[in-house]
């Protein structure tokens, strides 16, 4: 399982340690992902997701995960999340 959240595209990143001696060793920066289950409204139905804690509070920003995948880049979200969206826009466009 990659540690990529679905809806941001958030990865892991490099930097340093620094002791306090100034010594320099490579480290990596995880993103903060969760599992988390997800509400469509339009959909009544519930996803799982694994993202990072500041998409879920982007997702109740927005008003939930219609609203968040509406304004969402094709190109950041994962392929699941991309299919959730598309489905989602197809059932609002029918009503």
């Amino acid at each position: 399982m990659s540690r990529r959240c679905e809806l941001t595209g958030k990865g892991p990143m490099t930097g340093n340690n620094v002791s306090h001696a100034n010594n320099k060793t490579r480290r990596r920066f995880l993103p903060n992902l969760q599992d988390v289950t997800l509400q469509s409204d339009t959909l009544g139905r519930t996803f799982k997701f694994r993202i990072s804690s500041a998409a879920l509070r982007s997702v109740d920003h927005r008003g939930g995960l219609d609203a968040y995948l509406a304004r969402a880049k094709d190109d950041e979200l994962s392929p699941a999340a991309q299919k959730v969206k598309k489905e989602i826009a197809k059932a609002a466009a029918e009503a």
